[in-house]
């Protein structure tokens, strides 16, 4: 599954609780409510540069598929993480986080959740963000 291109995010659920859930500062929180980043992923074989472009800031990471690699959140935090491709989808992984990205037809839709892949259904713990291809 190719993940490159340009993607602007259009609907989001539960988005405050999750931040909440995973320890974002109320500033932030508020902020991101207000934002709608565009990402821009592109995808070279098992390489991936993730772009995070929002009108205060922009953010760059790098990261190859099951390789562990570092993060920085949206408050600025450093988080290890560690990215693989499931049947079409790309699941980032850490001690405390799952992300879960897949495409269905014109959209990315992202699972966030806090703690094991298990636990992010839980109405408290998890985010749902869907993003259309520019």
């Amino acid at each position: 599954m190719d993940f490159s291109g340009t993607w602007k995010v259009y609907s989001e659920e539960n988005l405050e609780e999750f931040l909440k859930v995973v320890g974002a500062p109320e500033m932030i929180v508020k902020m991101r409510k207000e934002l709608k980043p565009v990402l821009v992923i592109e995808q070279n074989g098992k390489d991936f540069t993730y772009t995070m472009k929002t009108p205060i800031g922009t953010k760059v990471h790098s990261f190859s598929l099951g390789k562990e690699s570092e993060m920085t959140t949206v408050d600025g935090r450093k988080i290890k993480c560690t990215v693989r491709e499931e049947d079409g989808k790309l699941i980032a992984e850490n001690e405390k986080f799952t992300s879960v990205r897949e495409i269905q037809e014109d959209d990315m839709v992202e699972v966030s959740g806090f703690n094991s892949f298990n636990n992010c259904f839980k109405d408290e713990g998890f985010g749902v963000t869907k993003k259309n291809r520019l």
